[in-house]
């Protein structure tokens, strides 16, 4: 489960010296002031690790979740930019959101404008985000994270649910401040959506899963 970085007081004879020159998870060692999503993006290096995000002033960290997430995370995103592109917008898998103070990584975000040559974009060019739900995540994944795309008015909002290795996908429409249901399908049928680009896959092609050898018998 995600949790808020813990920040350590600095020693009482630590300088500025100890201090790192450049962008270093150090930082967190002496930082124990409130966090914003540009202090984050100056002061902490770039990682193909963990996600690290701001909410709230503080830094959260999270671990990659499992190879189902991972799957979809590559899958997903790819058939997506596809179809995207044909009504000229942009998608993204894992890139930093600034919304205000904080800083998102969505699992997906779909553009209105490339992200080429920027390493955050401001959350106002979203049409869409969306979230694979993890286990440990849940919570943040159902709730709380549609919650602050809702007041940050992204349009749309996608989910994806592997809950028993069933794969769902869900969009749901930003109408009076709160996302409501527009689409959903399960593995095994079809999931269609026409806004905001039309686009359709059975969730079931979006998980890794081996197939019998052809000379293996039955």
């Amino acid at each position: 489960m995600a949790q808020a970085a813990y920040v350590p007081e600095p020693a009482p004879d630590a300088g500025a010296d100890d201090r790192p020159a450049g962008p270093s998870f150090d930082v967190l060692r002496w930082r124990d002031e409130p966090w914003t999503a540009q202090l984050a993006l100056d002061l902490l290096p770039e990682t193909n690790g963990p996600k690290v995000e701001v909410l709230s002033g503080s830094v959260i960290v999270t671990p990659h979740a499992g190879i189902d997430h991972q799957s979809v995370e590559r899958e997903l995103p790819y058939l997506l930019h596809r179809a995207a592109r044909r009504a000229g917008l942009w998608v993204y898998p894992e890139i930093n959101v600034v919304s205000g103070k904080d800083l998102f990584i969505p699992d997906i975000a779909v553009l209105t404008r490339s992200g080429g040559g920027r390493s955050a974009v401001d959350i106002a060019t979203a049409v869409l985000l969306g979230e694979i739900v993890s286990p440990g995540n849940r919570r943040k994944d159902v709730i709380d994270r549609p919650r602050e795309y809702a007041a940050a008015g992204v349009p749309f909002f996608l989910r994806v649910d592997l809950r028993n290795r069933v794969p769902t996908l869900a969009l749901l429409e930003l109408v009076d401040g709160e996302y409501r249901p527009l689409a959903a399908a399960a593995a095994g049928t079809t999931f269609v959506m026409n806004r905001p680009f039309a686009f359709s896959v059975d969730p079931a092609d979006l998980l890794d899963d081996e197939e019998p050898l052809e000379n293996e018998q039955p």
